[in-house]
């Protein structure tokens, strides 16, 4: 209180004095200002003076969301270049090692290979003796040991660390070929399939005839397909006609010609390109009825309705005989037959 009235009593001592003379006055304003001031900084100074409240600064820091992401990002870069690093890593350790090299073709093993030799086989795998097991083109390897004669498919997968595996299936035939002076076998696909010595006795087939080592793979296949439906309408029912044949000529597909291994004499039979199972039996009914009015019984052409043309081979240069195939009769009066080629029926 006491330094309140001493503010008061110098106060009114000048407002006194600045009412007594203008420069007073104006020495009395500036006076007032400066006890104003010096009453301002007493106060300030005052330890009766509230303290201020104190106002938390924030600091520049990343929201808690974005120090999440930040972490996450940098532990999956950590991650992916660790998984890096151990790639490459193994990729050298694969493809430099040595325990990872064929060393030998004793690592190759062959599974389902009977008539394509080991050797053979081998051969496709020259290159690849001494070289990284994986750097051998599989692919390539299937598809060179498909051009194996004897092989119609392959498959070729590497064991670690330093091993190869060929399975093969190999192709069935299904009759000898006769090409050129030589005899082989030949698949259902018209692929021809040398034959090793005395491999011959281990297959019972007809011999395919008319067939040349220059015609394309696409003809032949045509002529097995022709040869197949054959095989299959004479063995259709338990039949199993296709025994007795020796030889299929497959020279013309409109006209199958046949040769049945008779004890009696081989036949010639002319068959067609249909019908198959019903002429062949039309030669089984009345083979013998033939054969005792035609001694010379040689050749049958059966692809006519209602009739059955005797050694039509020699037709061709002298007419012969006609014989009727329903009712079994064979009319051996008849001389010629070139006026019933009209009922032909293939």
């Amino acid at each position: 209180m006491a330094r309140k009235n001493a503010s008061t009593i110098v106060e009114d001592e000048l407002e006194t004095a600045a009412n007594e003379s203008p420069q007073a006055g104006r020495r009395f304003e500036d006076v007032s200002m400066d006890a104003r001031l010096l009453d301002l900084d007493d106060e300030s100074e005052s330890p009766f003076l509230r303290g201020q409240k104190r106002v938390p600064v924030r600091k520049g820091a990343l929201p808690r969301k974005a120090l999440d992401r930040a972490k996450s990002l940098l532990l999956l870069l950590l991650v992916g270049g660790i998984a890096v690093l151990v790639a490459v890593t193994l990729f050298r350790y694969a493809t430099q090692s040595w325990r990872f090299q064929l060393d030998s073709s004793d690592n190759i093993e062959i599974r389902g290979a009977n008539r394509a030799s080991r050797a053979q086989v081998l051969e496709v795998f020259a290159a690849d003796i001494d070289r990284n097991v994986f750097f051998v083109p599989l692919s390539e390897r299937q598809k060179q040991l498909q051009e194996v004669p004897w092989i119609e498919s392959a498959a070729v997968m590497r064991f670690l660390p330093n091993r190869l595996r060929v399975d093969v299936k190999e192709r069935t035939p299904v009759a000898f070929v006769e090409i050129g002076s030589r005899i082989a076998l030949i698949d259902a696909h018209g692929v021809v399939l040398d034959m090793s010595p005395g491999q011959q006795s281990s297959y019972s087939f007809p011999v395919i005839v008319g067939m040349t080592d220059t015609e394309p793979l696409s003809t032949r296949a045509a002529r097995m397909k022709i040869y197949a439906q054959l095989i299959r309408e004479l063995d259709s029912g338990g039949t199993q006609y296709s025994r007795d044949l020796s030889d299929v000529d497959l020279s013309d597909p409109d006209d199958v010609k046949a040769t049945v291994a008779d004890p009696q004499g081989a036949v010639l039979l002319h068959l067609g390109s249909s019908n198959f199972l019903d002429r062949f039996r039309t030669y089984v009914t009345h083979v013998q009825e033939w054969r005792t009015q035609f001694p010379g019984l040689k050749s049958l052409d059966l692809r006519y309705q209602h009739q059955v043309i005797v050694n039509p081979d020699e037709v061709r240069a002298a007419p012969s005989s006609a014989a009727g195939a329903n009712d079994g009769a064979v009319a051996s009066n008849k001389k010629s037959v070139a006026h019933e080629k009209s009922k032909k029926h293939k």
